[in-house]
């Protein structure tokens, strides 16, 4: 099969760090783009891509783009584009997608419409005027911007955020993609002591362990492509071969705390599930009482917003502990903590350094980020 074009969906904000990590893994063409990034790949490289990728939420194989203002031409724009390459005559191929911004704007007539055109297509090359659909599945997503269409295979599945080792989560979680980009954008790479004083189920503790030993976050995992007929499974063996020759061996001072112990239970059997029960430590502590003895290090963590767990005031209240804690930490710690509170700083006490702008779900947060000073400086 030849080049294929992939695009890999990002919460907003880790656009970049993704086409970081394509790039690592020698994807070509790679280019980020609002909420996304495209690299063109061969049919193997949609193993690696699953297995490897930290900060993407899915991988979808694109196959096609064409203008859409009317049902007449989404129909003609979908049936015109190489189905039977893909989807074999037993394939299901259930349609999703969304719209914005566009002439056509009920996603049900639209999905009835792709949905029509690839059984028109596929009918007449597999001569028959009912198709199965019994086999494995290959869902189809659309997307409709602005009169133009663009149609995808997804490859994945349940999204690459869901790595298979948060059975149960405490309220309010993180994505784990979000907790992957949070640790990549404080450059933790395993050597520093790592700490997350709000650790709820452990997730940016586990994303830390995983990042520290280079280990690929969808080992544990299947994805709609194994059942593909035209994608042999040995890509995907060597694929997670490939991934675990490059993990490393090391040891990880990495903490998590938090005053509820049932998150701190919680986190622990999420790290076993994860495999890294002896990388991380998890404890019943309290962020207002956070004094790391270490004379460096960096703490990544996403408090209370007061959006949707406590109330405002309450998370404020917080805040301000964990700020008067922080005034007594080393000079040498950095500080990378997420919030949606607009009032972070005043209750925190400081400006951060710097802040980045990221989105948990629709929910749009800051990255505010305390940096410490290095020895020599």
């Amino acid at each position: 099969m030849e080049h294929l074009t992939l695009a890999v969906p990002t919460l907003f904000g880790l656009e970049g760090l993704c086409a970081d990590e394509l790039r690592r893994l020698n994807f070509e063409q790679v280019q980020a783009e609002n909420g996304r990034v495209l690299c063109s790949a061969q049919a193997g490289d949609i193993a690696r891509a699953n297995l490897n990728l930290r900060t993407g939420e899915r991988v979808l194989i694109r196959l096609g783009r064409f203008p859409a203002d009317s049902f007449d031409a989404l129909f003609e724009g979908t049936r015109a584009l190489p189905w039977e390459r893909f989807i074999p005559q037993e394939g299901a191929f259930p349609v999703k997608g969304h719209c914005l911004d566009s002439a056509l704007h009920a996603v049900p007539a639209c999905q009835s419409i792709v949905k029509k055109a690839v059984a028109a297509w596929l009918g007449g090359k597999y001569g028959l005027e009912t198709l199965p659909e019994t086999g494995a599945v290959y869902q189809i997503q659309f997307s409709i911007m602005k009169d133009v269409a663009e149609l995808f295979l997804d490859t994945t599945g349940p999204g690459l955020h869901k790595r298979g080792y948060r059975a149960v989560g405490v309220a309010a979680p993180l994505r784990e993609t979000l907790a992957a980009g949070m640790v990549l954008l404080s450059r933790y790479r395993g050597k520093d002591p790592f700490r997350d004083p709000f650790c709820g189920s452990g997730t940016i503790a586990i994303e830390a362990a995983l990042i520290a030993r280079n280990r690929a976050p969808g080992l544990e995992r299947s994805f709609s492509a194994q059942r593909w007929k035209w994608l042999p499974s040995q890509t995907w063996l060597d694929a997670a071969g490939e991934a675990m020759d490059k993990e490393y061996d090391g040891v990880y001072d990495i903490w998590g705390g938090d005053v509820d112990p049932q998150a701190v239970a919680i986190a622990r059997s999420n790290a076993e599930k994860a495999g890294v029960e002896g990388d991380v430590r998890f404890e019943v502590a309290d962020a207002g009482q956070f004094h790391p003895a270490e004379p460096t290090g960096r703490v990544v963590t996403n408090p209370p917003y007061g959006e949707r767990i406590m109330e405002h005031r309450e998370a404020e209240g917080l805040y301000a502990a964990f700020g008067q804690a922080w005034q007594e930490v080393p000079a040498g710690w950095s500080l990378y903590l997420l919030s949606s509170h607009t009032e972070f700083e005043r209750t925190f006490g400081r400006q951060a350094d710097k802040k980045r702008k990221l989105y948990n779900g629709m929910l749009k947060c800051d990255l505010f980020q305390y940096l410490g000073k290095k020895k020599g400086r």
